[in-house]
Protein backbone atom coordinates (compact mmCIF):
# COMPACT_ATOMS: atom_id res chain seq x y z
CA UNK A 1 0.00 0.00 0.00
CA UNK A 2 1.53 3.40 -0.85
CA UNK A 3 1.57 6.12 1.43
CA UNK A 4 -1.81 7.72 0.15
CA UNK A 5 -3.77 4.15 1.19
CA UNK A 6 -2.08 4.03 4.40
CA UNK A 7 -4.97 2.92 6.79
CA UNK A 8 -5.59 4.45 9.92
CA UNK A 9 -8.00 2.99 12.86
CA UNK A 10 -9.52 4.97 15.25
CA UNK A 11 -13.05 4.72 17.51
CA UNK A 12 -15.80 5.96 15.35
CA UNK A 13 -17.21 9.30 16.47
CA UNK A 14 -20.43 10.88 15.85
CA UNK A 15 -19.86 12.75 12.77
CA UNK A 16 -19.44 9.05 11.25
CA UNK A 17 -22.86 8.20 11.23
CA UNK A 18 -23.51 8.78 7.89
CA UNK A 19 -20.37 7.50 6.24
CA UNK A 20 -21.24 4.22 8.23
CA UNK A 21 -24.85 3.99 7.89
CA UNK A 22 -24.30 3.97 3.79
CA UNK A 23 -21.67 1.15 4.19
CA UNK A 24 -24.47 -0.76 6.23
CA UNK A 25 -26.96 -0.07 3.75
CA UNK A 26 -24.15 -1.12 0.98
CA UNK A 27 -23.39 -4.47 2.62
CA UNK A 28 -26.66 -5.21 2.78
CA UNK A 29 -27.50 -4.55 -0.86
CA UNK A 30 -24.05 -6.58 -1.74
CA UNK A 31 -24.93 -9.98 0.92
CA UNK A 32 -29.11 -10.10 1.02
CA UNK A 33 -30.22 -7.47 -1.74
CA UNK A 34 -31.78 -5.72 0.55
CA UNK A 35 -32.35 -1.75 0.99
CA UNK A 36 -32.34 -0.46 4.62
CA UNK A 37 -34.94 2.07 5.53
CA UNK A 38 -32.90 5.36 6.14
CA UNK A 39 -34.68 6.52 8.98
CA UNK A 40 -34.48 3.20 10.94
CA UNK A 41 -30.64 2.77 10.20
CA UNK A 42 -29.87 6.55 10.61
CA UNK A 43 -31.00 6.35 13.98
CA UNK A 44 -29.28 3.11 14.27
CA UNK A 45 -26.13 3.87 14.07
CA UNK A 46 -26.55 7.14 15.97
CA UNK A 47 -27.91 5.32 18.73
CA UNK A 48 -24.92 3.49 19.46
CA UNK A 49 -22.18 5.90 18.51
CA UNK A 50 -24.03 7.96 21.47
CA UNK A 51 -24.64 4.80 23.99
CA UNK A 52 -21.43 2.96 24.36
CA UNK A 53 -23.16 0.23 26.37
CA UNK A 54 -25.01 -1.03 23.38
CA UNK A 55 -21.73 -1.63 21.58
CA UNK A 56 -19.01 0.02 19.66
CA UNK A 57 -17.54 0.69 15.63
CA UNK A 58 -14.00 1.05 14.76
CA UNK A 59 -13.40 2.58 11.53
CA UNK A 60 -10.42 2.18 9.25
CA UNK A 61 -9.47 5.37 7.20
CA UNK A 62 -7.21 6.40 4.24
CA UNK A 63 -6.67 9.47 2.76
CA UNK A 64 -9.00 10.78 4.84
CA UNK A 65 -11.92 9.36 4.45
CA UNK A 66 -13.63 6.11 5.66
CA UNK A 67 -12.62 2.80 4.06
CA UNK A 68 -14.12 0.33 6.47
CA UNK A 69 -15.62 -0.43 9.54
CA UNK A 70 -16.66 -3.12 12.24
CA UNK A 71 -18.99 -2.69 15.25
CA UNK A 72 -19.20 -5.20 18.62
CA UNK A 73 -22.14 -5.53 20.28
CA UNK A 74 -21.98 -7.64 23.76
CA UNK A 75 -23.92 -10.52 24.98
CA UNK A 76 -23.15 -11.96 28.43
CA UNK A 77 -22.42 -15.44 28.75
CA UNK A 78 -23.74 -16.85 32.71
CA UNK A 79 -21.69 -20.67 31.30
CA UNK A 80 -18.31 -18.24 31.02
CA UNK A 81 -19.15 -15.59 33.42
CA UNK A 82 -17.97 -13.40 30.52
CA UNK A 83 -18.71 -11.44 27.95
CA UNK A 84 -18.74 -12.32 24.16
CA UNK A 85 -18.20 -9.69 21.50
CA UNK A 86 -19.97 -9.84 18.42
CA UNK A 87 -19.14 -8.63 15.40
CA UNK A 88 -21.29 -7.10 13.47
CA UNK A 89 -21.68 -4.13 10.51
CA UNK A 90 -18.79 -5.69 9.19
CA UNK A 91 -17.71 -3.60 5.15
CA UNK A 92 -14.66 -2.24 3.36
CA UNK A 93 -15.26 -0.28 0.68
CA UNK A 94 -14.79 -2.36 -2.76
CA UNK A 95 -11.32 -0.31 -3.76
CA UNK A 96 -9.59 -1.51 -0.76
CA UNK A 97 -10.56 -4.99 -0.60
CA UNK A 98 -8.07 -7.51 -0.47
CA UNK A 99 -5.35 -4.75 0.94
CA UNK A 100 -5.93 -5.62 4.87
CA UNK A 101 -8.62 -3.45 5.71
CA UNK A 102 -10.46 -5.81 7.23
CA UNK A 103 -7.46 -7.98 8.55
CA UNK A 104 -6.83 -4.98 10.63
CA UNK A 105 -10.10 -4.17 11.72
CA UNK A 106 -10.50 -7.73 13.09
CA UNK A 107 -7.15 -7.92 14.61
CA UNK A 108 -7.76 -4.70 16.68
CA UNK A 109 -10.40 -5.80 17.97
CA UNK A 110 -9.56 -9.28 19.11
CA UNK A 111 -6.77 -7.37 20.43
CA UNK A 112 -8.65 -5.18 22.84
CA UNK A 113 -10.90 -8.19 23.35
CA UNK A 114 -8.58 -10.23 24.47
CA UNK A 115 -6.76 -7.70 27.55
CA UNK A 116 -10.43 -7.46 28.73
CA UNK A 117 -10.61 -9.89 31.54
CA UNK A 118 -14.68 -9.77 31.00
CA UNK A 119 -14.52 -10.78 27.53
CA UNK A 120 -14.46 -14.32 27.16
CA UNK A 121 -14.42 -14.55 23.02
CA UNK A 122 -15.53 -13.01 19.60
CA UNK A 123 -18.09 -14.44 17.78
CA UNK A 124 -19.97 -13.33 14.41
CA UNK A 125 -22.95 -14.83 11.79
CA UNK A 126 -22.40 -14.82 8.50
CA UNK A 127 -24.67 -15.66 5.26
CA UNK A 128 -24.46 -19.30 5.05
CA UNK A 129 -24.11 -18.99 1.28
CA UNK A 130 -21.25 -15.63 1.50
CA UNK A 131 -18.20 -18.11 1.02
CA UNK A 132 -16.46 -15.66 0.49
CA UNK A 133 -16.58 -13.98 3.80
CA UNK A 134 -16.25 -17.37 5.68
CA UNK A 135 -13.16 -18.32 3.91
CA UNK A 136 -11.92 -14.90 5.25
CA UNK A 137 -13.53 -15.49 8.52
CA UNK A 138 -11.56 -19.12 8.90
CA UNK A 139 -8.34 -17.49 7.68
CA UNK A 140 -8.50 -14.75 10.54
CA UNK A 141 -9.06 -18.31 12.88
CA UNK A 142 -12.15 -18.48 13.57
CA UNK A 143 -13.88 -21.77 13.84
CA UNK A 144 -17.07 -22.77 12.55
CA UNK A 145 -19.83 -23.65 15.79
CA UNK A 146 -22.37 -26.21 16.12
CA UNK A 147 -24.71 -23.59 16.69
CA UNK A 148 -27.63 -22.10 14.47
CA UNK A 149 -28.99 -19.00 14.64
CA UNK A 150 -32.57 -18.73 15.01
CA UNK A 151 -34.72 -15.49 15.61
CA UNK A 152 -38.19 -13.94 16.00
CA UNK A 153 -38.15 -10.70 14.88
CA UNK A 154 -40.27 -7.63 15.53
CA UNK A 155 -41.75 -5.24 12.76
CA UNK A 156 -41.35 -1.39 14.27
CA UNK A 157 -44.31 0.17 13.56
CA UNK A 158 -43.97 3.83 11.30
CA UNK A 159 -45.36 6.86 12.20
CA UNK A 160 -48.32 7.75 10.14
CA UNK A 161 -47.34 10.75 8.08
CA UNK A 162 -49.72 13.91 8.16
Amino acid sequence: MDKEQQILLRDARPDDATAIAAFNNAMAEETEGKSLDPQIISPGVENILADPTLGRYWVAESGGRIVGQIMVTYEWSDWRNGLIWWIQSVYVNPEFRRKGVFSALYRHVESLAAVEDHVCGIRLYVEKDNLRAQQTYAAMGMNKTGYRIMETMFLRKTEEKE
